[in-house]
């Protein structure tokens, strides 16, 4: 028999999440590469807001899908003390799902080792060390543990963080990325 707080509690509304947190279903490798790819802007607060972190620090700034019905996270990521040229960009959506991550400057990644790699861009890699600049993007069973050289998917500007930045946006579907500004080192 169910006691009247647990009536309650099953009636309760969920607090409000922002970003489509409330959506748990594992993805699909075919709607990661969908929702990564689909054109998007930044919401009118982020144009805003937007530039490049310092050296130091991070940003992240709000994208929305051309229809302003799906919502994702996109992170400047400067927070390396040492190595001032070591950044990664991420695209986020429903707060948690890594759809694509560009690593530069920092530690090489190893990939899983698989029998059958999950897609044939991956079985180059498969188990294999790659140093940086390289590439994560979302791999259904996987997540983000898996990268590729940044240059197999055509990330060529990595050597300037700012047009790496511009590159990584365009290759995620933003439309109208603006002008960013070289921060402060």
């Amino acid at each position: 028999m169910n006691s009247a707080r647990e009536d309650r509690a099953d009636c309760a509304k969920p607090p409000d999440l922002p970003y489509n947190a409330r959506m748990s279903a594992p993805l699909l490798q075919s709607e990661a590469d969908s929702l990564r790819t689909m054109p998007k802007r930044l919401t009118k607060a982020a144009r805003a807001e937007f530039g490049m972190p310092a050296a130091g620090e991070g940003l992240t700034f709000a994208l929305e899908s051309i229809d302003g019905r799906t919502a994702f996270l996109i992170d400047a990521n400067r927070r390396g003390k040492i190595k001032l040229t070591k950044c990664t960009y991420l695209e986020r959506y429903r707060v948690v799902d890594v759809l694509a991550r560009l690593d530069i400057d920092g530690p090489p990644h190893t990939n899983p080792t698989a029998t059958n790699p999950p897609l044939p861009i991956l079985a180059p890699y498969n188990g294999l060390t790659v140093p940086c600049p390289h590439y994560h993007f979302f791999v259904e069973g996987y997540e983000d543990r898996w990268a590729v050289p940044a240059s197999v998917v055509g990330f060529n500007q990595t050597a300037d963080l700012v047009l790496a930045l511009r590159e990584f946006m365009t290759h995620c579907g933003v439309q109208e990325v603006p002008t960013i500004q070289y921060p402060m080192q």
